[in-house]
């Protein structure tokens, strides 16, 4: 495999999981976030702990590989703006993770752990505060992916 070929698999492979990601994250916000806050507390709470079981480990692991081929793309490349658009995508995506890692997944393990059956008294929703987390890393996603397009069609 010559140097070109593995620099054009690896820019298919960074699109393909930016993609993902971004793709993953939209339809949360679009609509799994708006018809969580719709259901009541103990609905939202079971919900929750359905649909968050099979996340981890793929999406860690698809957000921190692509970060890692967009920052490896971005040493490889030719230099100037396709070696700051990779960086960008690299950077978004690593806000993705560090989003994930230090704002929703605590929010997250908190929800595993509570029973819908008997929510405490004083029990405080977490849906608007984990909603807002979400949006931003549904942001930065879109950017490491329009980053990537853009890096490939300067390539």
């Amino acid at each position: 495999m010559t140097g070109g070929s593995l620099t054009a698999g690896l820019q298919v492979l960074a699109l393909l999981g930016s993609g993902l990601t971004a793709g993953v994250l939209f339809a949360v916000a679009l609509s799994v976030v708006p018809a969580l806050a719709l259901m009541p507390a103990d609905r939202y709470v079971y919900a929750h702990q359905l649909l968050g079981r099979n996340w981890d480990p793929t999406m860690p692991v698809v957000v921190l590989s692509s970060t890692a081929l967009d920052a490896a793309l971005a040493i490889v490349a030719p230099g100037g703006a396709t070696t700051a658009v990779y960086a960008v995508a690299a950077v978004a995506l690593l806000g993705v993770s560090t989003v994930s890692h230090l704002a929703n997944v605590p929010i997250n393990r908190v929800v595993k752990t509570t029973d819908p059956d008997g929510l405490p008294p004083g029990w405080r929703d977490p849906r608007p505060l984990w909603r807002n987390w979400n949006l931003l890393r549904t942001g930065l996603a879109v950017l490491a992916l329009l980053a990537n397009g853009l890096a490939a069609v300067l390539s």
